[in-house]
């Protein structure tokens, strides 16, 4: 990221809380939902063995799970320092890069991870660029842009909008992949429990997850996630 993107607001979280509201004293369907991406993620790659790159890293609480050999990056001195914290004695390296322009040469990573990061940025086909530069798979998780509620969500939620979240069509993230010279492997829809609910809901949907994650068509308008593996051509 650079200096115009919006980092403060997660800045914020990290100074409150000790770390991102759906990461740290996290409900119950914060951590049901990011359970899910993290499973999803090590269902269709095997980061053993590889170094890993995770841009767009945050507090460090997903590069954790998927620690094998990571390097991590995030826009946020805040952010890298609770990493810092959270990574213990794990081989794992933090630091505050800009996206854009990452000083590792080409192909020091077997694998580029962004989750939940491309939405984020103002030139997200630059951060897109600059993965498949230092990796040859990239592996990200974006909001699910053909969800209606996430589409209303944006507009009347007030952590939506300090935010400034926002959800690509899965079909755009796709042309910029092609764009690249890159090759999409894998893509699915994933999650039906969101970010912020009670739990009694939270619980509801995570038993009828399973369900709607197979049925084609329903999962790309009810799923909040989408997740692509891609190559680089």
């Amino acid at each position: 990221m650079t200096n115009e993107d919006t980092v403060e607001p997660f800045s914020a979280d990290i100074r409150r809380n000790r770390g991102y509201l759906y990461t740290t004293n996290a409900s119950l369907s914060s951590c049901l939902a990011n359970e899910r991406m993290t499973r999803a993620t090590l269902q269709r790659i095997s980061i053993r063995d590889k170094r890993l790159i995770d841009i767009g890293c945050g507090d460090g609480t997903f590069t954790v799970e998927l620690f094998d050999r990571g390097t991590a990056i995030d826009p946020s001195d805040d952010a890298i320092q609770i990493a810092e914290e959270k990574k213990g004695g794990r081989a794992i390296e933090f630091f505050t890069r800009s996206a854009y322009k990452l000083p590792w040469a080409n192909n020091s990573f077997d694998v580029a991870y962004l989750r939940g990061v491309l939405h984020h940025l103002e030139r997200p086909i630059e951060a897109l660029r600059e993965a498949f530069r230092l990796a040859p798979i990239v592996v990200s998780i974006e909001p699910n842009g053909y969800n209606p509620v996430l589409k209303v969500l944006e507009k009347v939620s007030r952590y939506h909008r300090d935010h400034e979240e926002k959800s690509y069509l899965p079909l755009r993230l796709d042309r910029w992949v092609t764009t690249l010279r890159g090759v999409i492997t894998c893509r699915q829809w994933i999650g039906f429990v969101p970010m912020f609910c009670p739990d009694w809901l939270a619980q509801t949907l995570k038993t009828i997850e399973p369900t709607i994650e197979r049925l084609p068509c329903l999962n790309r308008i009810c799923c909040g996630q989408y997740i692509f593996v891609a190559h680089r051509g």
